[in-house]
Order: C-alpha cells, then structure tokens, then sequence
C-alpha cells in the first residue's frame, strides 16, 4: 500500500455524530437499553443532521464496571436488552420487572442490577422454552443464531464454568476446565443448562441489537464502535486461545502484561495488567483470530474504532512480576504485517485508529501505510503553544475530531476545572466569551477540516463534571453517569438549529 494516506470510503465528505454509550440512556430499569429511548435517540440524530452515532464497546462488563474489561470482544452486554420487548412477547409480566424498576434512573447502580436482573432473566428464559416459535419470528431461528456466531460456545461455556466456581478467574479453574479444549470430554449435564442460558441472552440482545441497527442505517445514521486494543484477562477471548497470548502454557500464567511508561503524569507508568498477545503464533494462523474478532464487531457497527493503535508499531512489555510499570520495555508489534492482511480481508477500511498520546512519527507513518484516519481532542488544544497539533490550525484532513472523549471530563466541566490561562487561550482562539463552552467548542468543531467531528452527548446538553462518564486512574464512579428523559426530549428543541450548523458547514449528508 502506498504511504499516501487515502481517506477510506465511509470518512469520505464532511459529517458530524455523537458518543453516546447506551447504558446511559434514559429509561425505568436501571439501566439503558436497546429500547424506545435508543429508537428516539435516533430520531434527534436524524433531525439534527449527524450522521454516526459513537459507542463504547458494549461488550458484557465484569467487576470494575468497564466497557473496555469485558469478557468477551464478540458478545453484547445483557444489560442493554429491552424488557418491553419481551413483555410483547409474553416472556414476561409488567410485575416481574417491579425491582428492576426500584433501581435509580439518575445513575446506573451496577451492584443492584446484577442481584436483580438475573432473576427476571431466568424467568424469562423459561418461558421461552414454551413460546420459542414465537420469539424466532421477532429475532429469527435461535439454532441458525448459533451456528452462525462462532465465538458463542467458548463465551457461553466461560460463562457457565465462572458461575460453577463462583466468579473466580479462569486460571482458578483446576485443571479440568482451565482450558476450553477439554471441554469435549466434560459430562455435558455439567453446564449444558447454564451454556443455553447465556446463549439465551446473546440471542435477545444480537436479535434487538440488529434490529436498532437495521434502523439507524435506514435513517441515514452509521454506528461507531470502539475496541480495546487488548482482551480482558479473565475472559473467553483468552481462556479459549491461550496459546494466543504471552501465557505459560503448563499452569495459565501470564509471562508478560500490557500498560504503559512512566511519563511526566505517573511516575510509576500504567500497570493495565492485560495478557499481551504472541504476535508470532498469530502470524502462524494468519491473523485468523483477529479476523473473526473484527467480523463480529462490524457484525454490531459500520464502523469501529481500535484503542491503543500504536501497540501495532511496538508496545510496553512489562513482567507479570512488577508491582509497577517501571520495569517494562519496549518490543515490536506486528506492523503492517497485520494491516496487510486486515486490509486484504477489509478493503474498505472501516477503522478509526485512537493515535492519542505520546505518539511518534513511526507510528503516524504505520498508520497512513495502513491507510487509517487517526484522532483529535479540542480540549488538549489550548495550552498555548502555537504549534498544538490539537489546534485547529494544525489539524490533518486525515483526524477525527473529538470534543472530548469517553476518558475527558465534560466540555463544560474541562472549562471550569481549566486554569485561567487555558482560559484565557480558548475565549482568545475561538473569540468568545466561554459563557457556553461546549456549544462554542462545537460550532468551531463544525468548521474545521475535519472530515468526521464527535460531540460528547453531555456537550450537546451542557452538562458539568458530575456528568463525566470516565475518570481514568479513579477506581470508583465511573461508568454510572445517565442522561434524563427531560434532557433527551430538551435535545429535540436544539435540532433545526443543530441541522443549520451542519448545514453551513457542509456536514450534511448530500441528499439533505
């Protein structure tokens, strides 16, 4: 492939969405979901004049909460199942979601919710045995769903084998189960049970899941998604294909785990503790498992964002012995080794790379051969160097431009924790007066070569820091933040003039 940056096809003209992850949603459960407030979220999209709708990854979240530690790349989190649905579908009574409906609406309490929701789903999974003919003409065969997702048995048998040793990890697991290939001679009554209820959820949440999808993409709206670079340590992505990852292989130990390098913010660097990959034995099955984990995320979205891109170039190796990240060293990832091949099966590119950080020329230069757009953050911009590569007038037809991100405070919150300096360099840059900080971040966003711009859904409602979804390096608080129905119905009354910003700026779809 040239060294030419060529902008792949989805990226090409100008266009503008939103990140808005769908445990933030309104609705009555505890949670957001693949129900009438996402169909209504579209809506205001479609109104407004976006065209992607971003996403954390929405795989199914562990202790800790996090979108980005799931155990599993290629399963949908339960969570997000709409239960009206299936109360249409006689699987369920109004009355059997009355705890779920006792959670908080202002915060997602994710404790309460894994005590209450299971039970409504098992309740619901025995119902289904009696009324499947019915549910199969909503969301299609349930035995074709199977045969058709081969990451499902290893997810739902991880599943079932976690519940059976109550949540421990994996590598807890005794020899007997601790590698997904002995499972052949398991006594199937073991977990058979358990296996078809976790399939159970997968089959409701990919069946709505298809459907919220099918129609974003009639309305014009692409979905985003995002994929950590690296699998959960205690998931089935890497229980099933240990040989895969940097792991001893007589007794499940990881030999090495991924983070990143002291800088000037942490002394002691980020202990992320994920199993780092044998780039070797990948290359050796032709990058076969990567391949099938992105023909599942583009499965659930148009588009997906790969986090951490510059571990492809080479990444921070650190001992599984280490209390901290001091000790690690740099070693080679597989270049464009990979991308080859990834754009050999993916010609169409449909991949966002997150660039941010520390970031060398190397590694812009991996990207442009790999022919990926990369990223921008306004809100690292106004620093008061003229030279920012954040500023504006810095910026490459080649970066998405982001507010904020996920891991970024609110524009509002950035605006008023900033120091007066920072001030002082945004009112001055932009030529306000930082009453609105996030709408005049936008409306400069909108002007600015970037092809793509990604407003934070808590910037389009002006929202402060108690509205942050992520405090990097906080253990507790994150991911709980949700939005209103009074503030998803306040966001319809911004949409013409959101439409004329888009229009103006030539972000607007050519049929519109």
């Amino acid at each position: 492939m040239s060294n030419k940056y060529q902008s792949p096809l989805w990226l090409q003209g100008r266009s503008a969405g939103v990140l808005f992850h769908p445990s933030s949603l309104p609705g009555t459960y505890g949670i957001g979901s693949l129900g009438s407030h996402a169909y209504q979220f579209v809506d205001f999209l479609e109104k407004a004049g976006f065209s992607f709708w971003q996403m954390c990854p929405v795989g199914p979240t562990g202790f800790g909460d996090s979108p980005y530690q799931v155990f599993s790349s290629s399963a949908g989190n339960p969570y997000f199942i709409d239960w009206d649905k299936l109360i249409e579908l006689d699987l369920l009574e109004s009355s059997d979601l009355s705890n779920l409906q006792k959670l908080p609406s202002h915060a997602v309490d994710y404790g309460s919710l894994y005590v209450e929701f299971y039970p409504v789903a098992r309740l619901a999974y025995a119902h289904f045995k009696e009324k499947k003919q019915y549910v199969e003409r909503e969301f299609g065969e349930y035995n074709n769903f199977i045969n058709q997702n081969p990451w499902l048995k290893a997810y739902a048998s991880f599943q079932a084998i976690k519940l059976l040793h109550e949540n421990q990890p994996w590598w807890m697991w005794g020899d007997k189960y601790r590698h997904f290939s002995y499972l052949d001679s398991l006594d199937d009554e073991t977990i058979a049970p358990e296996v078809d209820f976790q399939v159970f959820l997968q089959y409701l949440f990919w069946g709505q899941w298809k459907k919220l999808k099918s129609y974003a993409n009639r309305k014009g709206i692409s979905l985003l998604g995002d994929l950590p670079i690296y699998a959960a340590p205690d998931s089935s992505d890497v229980w099933a294909h240990q040989n895969l990852f940097q792991l001893d292989q007589e007794n499940s130990t990881f030999q090495n785990v991924a983070g990143v390098p002291p800088d000037y913010f942490n002394q002691d660097g980020q202990l992320w503790g994920n199993p780092l990959y044998d780039w070797q034995a990948h290359a050796e099955e032709n990058f076969s498992w990567w391949i099938d984990r992105l023909n599942a995320q583009l499965e659930l979205f148009d588009v997906v964002r790969i986090d951490h891109f510059r571990a492809f170039h080479n990444y921070w190796c650190i001992p599984s012995s280490s209390e901290d990240a001091k000790a690690g060293k740099w070693e080679n990832g597989p270049g464009m080794k990979f991308w080859n091949r990834i754009n050999d099966i993916f010609p169409k590119r449909p991949f966002l790379a997150e660039d941010l950080g520390l970031i060398t020329d190397e590694i812009r230069s991996l990207r442009g051969q790999a022919g990926l757009p990369g990223m921008a953050v306004l809100q690292f911009a106004f620093d008061g160097d003229e030279k920012n590569l954040y500023l504006p007038h810095n910026l490459n037809h080649d970066l998405v431009l982001y507010l904020g991100t996920h891991d970024n405070d609110t524009t509002c919150g950035w605006y008023e924790s900033a120091s007066e300096e920072v001030r002082g360099n945004f009112r001055s840059y932009l030529n306000v007066s930082g009453e609105s900080p996030s709408w005049d971040l936008l409306r400069f966003a909108y002007r600015t070569i970037s092809p793509l711009v990604i407003v934070p859904m808590q910037d389009l409602v002006g929202l402060g820091n108690t509205a942050r979804f992520n405090s990097p390096g906080e253990p507790e608080g994150n991911w709980q933040w949700r939005c209103s129905e009074e503030e998803l119905y306040f966001l319809f009354d911004s949409a013409d003039y959101l439409k004329l910003q888009a229009k103006i700026s030539g972000r607007l779809k050519p049929n519109e």
